[in-house]
């Protein structure tokens, strides 16, 4: 069992950043690939990024790519979001997710999840 907890969410204008951190309540971190998924209202839960157990190699799609970086601290047992020229569409809960395997954009493939963090961007 894994417990995840996000924080850092809140209110930015446009154009501003934001941190996003998730720390986790297991020994053994280092052997989950972690994701980054957001929902926004009335839509369905969408891959933001993702990576390795190792924190060696990323992922992201198209819309986050270049503006999000994700991290992870091993030894602190937590995963990092960083988000940088926010846009109003970035407006989701944010949610923290791990799996045994390998990474993954797919959601139904992570084992266990945080209870999000909300994140605005006003325009």
């Amino acid at each position: 069992q894994v417990q995840l907890a996000e924080s850092g969410g809140g209110l930015v204008q446009a154009g501003g950043s934001l941190r996003l951190s998730c720390a986790a309540s297991t020994r053994t971190f280092s052997n989950y690939a972690m994701g980054w998924f957001r929902q926004a209202p009335g839509k369905a839960r969408e891959f933001v990024a993702t990576i390795t157990k190792d924190g060696a190699s990323a992922a992201y799609p198209d819309s986050v790519k270049g503006r999000f970086t994700i991290s992870r601290d091993n030894a602190k047992n937590t995963v990092y979001l960083q988000m940088n020229a926010l846009k109003p569409e970035d407006t989701a809960v944010y949610y923290c997710a791990s799996r045994s395997y390998g990474t993954s954009s797919v959601a139904s493939l992570y084992d266990y999840w945080g209870q999000g963090t909300q994140v605005t961007v006003s325009s």
